[in-house]
């Protein structure tokens, strides 16, 4: 079979016109490393792919073809058959109550031709909230000070940043995401590139809040984490290793004192977590053992396999792999309490948390997934105005054959992990559901090529893991967008995510309040853009100038920008231009939520990530300016009240 049939099997689009007009033809080397480097894909007979019942009314599902009727259809799940009937039109007519989940369809003609596709349940849309519009407030957590912290923002000051946001009146705390990355790199810090999307980062972990941990257990803690806390960066490695040794410690405590009732705890947790837990934990401690990428393992070790992870379990690396699995036990504690608290609160939201897009190829994600996940890949974007020679973002993305071979459940893990103590969730990449942009390794990211992803069917599996855990999803559906896919999201029940610097029409002017659709998140900036007070300044200009990047507009495009803004503030009676001014407008839009920076509402003026640099600038590393506890002293409590009153909680100060 030449190249170019199997890419149409498989989904691979080798021609595309990227976003300054040209043509792109993918080199037939790089084609066949793509191609390569993706498993097989079934190609179905009786249906056009994977099998979504979206369960509302009387759901049909449409056959390509019958076969010999009649034809035979079964739905199996966790070895039981579901249900099974016949049919001999070219349509499947469900009965009703199938349970929600995600199954295999066995579909046989009287001739005998059979096949089997996944096949996913589902509800008809996302879970929508309980409430008209609220406002987030958005954090990133690392860059929290406060006076009892070892050098960076944790779950203890996560408890205070949600009683901040209810003085303020927020519904909310978002976050940037905290997936667990790699811990003898503490340096590589960036909340987007980790080691695994299903389990949480240890150095959030407030250490000195675990019961079994005692100051005298390291003698100079107290000392140290003040020293720490000193600076405007975050110094990782000092921090990481600080942090690891009480973690250690109050691990070793466990051990030998614990309570019945906290060791019962411990054991529902790593029951509930069940054989990823298992397979994590062994990871990690064959991480360190190896040193090396999971591909040059040993043989034995290559793959996931659980009977050699249950006898690791019970030798030497015993403890090793129990100490895994109890930071992620106290992690998963420490971040549910936060959720509680806001719940308490009557906070509507609670906790609003970022997926990233993909992971790290040398990552437990990609070697638990290696079907799924295709490690030889990177997800990327293709060339445009702004970056010409397109992007490569290092990180392995999963794939259509590897989730349809499996019914979808290695994604539907990542989701339900991402929400599990979370009120709503952003999607980073939204777009990457329905097509994927990936490079080879060992090409430039010009030679990249779109893959096309089972889109219905990875936002049914989003829809069922959002309703059962009652958690909104928001898309971050930013960029050039395909036709009609906006609409597509809205009809599953998730919602957009709107930025304000980014909604101009043609001439450059902003948008009205009315363009701004309801089911929305809708914000000022995001981390990847400058703050208000650095847009203002224009020294977000100045920065990227500096650091030899093009800022993608020049001083008077910038001050072209400023008197729009002042324009359509204006045009809705808004006088001033200040933040709370700004605030003012976008609480006023119908999107439900709005989400406002604290690095804005402290006058911050650099911003916390510069796309396309790695050390040119303190990426992911700059601490906010005060303390927790001065925070609200610092923000103007009356503007901002004033700010955001169409849709402040109530009881806010």
């Amino acid at each position: 079979m030449d190249l170019l049939a199997q890419a149409r099997i498989k989904g691979v689009q080798s021609e595309f016109v990227d976003a300054l007009g040209k043509l792109r033809t993918t080199a037939p080397e790089a084609l066949k490393s793509i191609l390569d480097a993706l498993p097989e894909k079934r190609v179905y007979r009786f249906v056009s792919g994977p099998v979504v019942v979206r369960a509302l009314g009387h759901p049909r599902t449409e056959l390509t073809a019958i076969g010999a009727p009649p034809l035979q259809w079964k739905v199996t799940g966790n070895g039981n058959v579901i249900a099974q009937g016949e049919t001999r039109e070219p349509v499947i007519a469900w009965p009703d109550g199938l349970p929600l989940g995600y199954h295999r369809l066995t579909l046989t003609d009287v001739k005998g031709v059979t096949e089997e596709v996944p096949m996913i349940v589902a509800p008809e849309r996302a879970f929508g909230g309980d409430f008209d519009r609220g406002w987030l407030l958005a954090v990133q957590l690392y860059s929290v000070r406060s006076d009892r912290n070892w050098g960076i923002g944790d779950f203890t000051d996560l408890a205070g940043l949600v009683r901040l946001a209810k003085q303020l009146g927020a519904d909310g705390v978002g976050l940037n995401p905290l997936h667990v990355l790699f811990d003898n790199h503490p340096a590589d810090c960036s909340p987007y590139s980790p080691n695994s999307r299903l389990f949480l980062n240890p150095l959030y972990i407030d250490v000195e809040a675990i019961p079994e941990f005692s100051a005298d257990l390291i003698p100079d803690a107290t000392a140290t984490a003040a020293r720490l806390r000193e600076g405007d960066r975050v110094p990782y490695a000092d921090m990481a290793a600080l942090k690891w040794l009480g973690l250690r410690a109050a691990f070793d405590s466990f051990v030998k004192t614990a309570s019945g009732v906290r060791r019962n705890q411990f054991d529902a947790f790593r029951a509930d977590r069940g054989p990823l837990l298992s397979r994590f934990a062994c990871f990690e401690v064959l991480r360190h053992r190896f040193t090396t990428p999971w591909w040059e393992w040993p043989v034995e070790w290559q793959q996931p396999d659980d009977a050699k992870c249950a006898k690791l379990r019970k030798g030497p690396d015993k403890h090793e792999v129990e100490f895994v699995e109890f930071v992620q036990w106290t992690a998963d504690a420490q971040l549910r309490a936060a959720k509680e608290l806001s719940a308490d609160l009557g906070m509507r939201v609670g906790l609003y948390l970022d997926v990233a897009v993909g992971v790290q190829s040398n990552g437990f994600d990609a070697w638990n997934e290696q079907t799924a996940i295709s490690r030889h890949l990177a997800v990327g974007a293709p060339p445009d105005v702004l970056n010409t020679v397109g992007q490569d973002w290092g990180l392995a993305g999963f794939n259509a054959g590897g989730l349809e071979a499996q019914s979808f459940v290695p994604f539907a893990n990542m989701v339900a992990a991402s929400m599990r103590h979370a009120g709503a969730i952003r999607l980073d990449h939204v777009l990457g559901l329905k097509r994927l942009y990936l490079v080879p390794r060992g090409f430039k990211p010009d030679n990249g090529a779109y893959v096309q992803m089972p889109l219905e069917a990875l936002l049914a599996a989003v829809v069922r893991e959002s309703v059962t855990h009652k958690c909104i999803v928001i898309g971050e559906d930013l960029g050039t967008v395909p036709e009609g896919f906006r609409e597509t999201m809205q009809d599953f029940g998730i919602w957009s995510y709107l930025v304000m610097m980014f909604e101009r029409d043609d001439a450059g002017q902003f948008r009205n309040i009315d363009h701004y659709r309801p089911n929305a998140l809708v914000t000022l900036n995001t981390h990847d853009l400058c703050t208000y007070a650095g847009w203002r300044s224009f020294s977000d200009l100045r920065m990227k100038r500096s650091l030899g990047l093009d800022p993608g507009e020049d001083d008077q495009a910038r001050w072209n920008a400023l008197g729009g803004l002042d324009q359509i503030l204006r045009q809705n009676g808004i006088a001033a231009n200040d933040l709370y001014s700004v605030l003012n407008f976008l609480s006023r839009t119908p999107s439900r939520l709005l989400a406002v920076s604290m690095e804005d509402l402290l006058g911050v003026i650099d911003q916390p990530n510069i796309p396309g640099t790695i050390d040119e600038h303190p990426n992911w590393r700059q601490r906010l300016p005060v303390t927790l506890d001065k925070i609200a002293s610092r923000v103007d409590l009356a503007a901002l009240k004033a700010a955001t009153r169409e849709r402040s909680l109530p009881g806010g100060s």
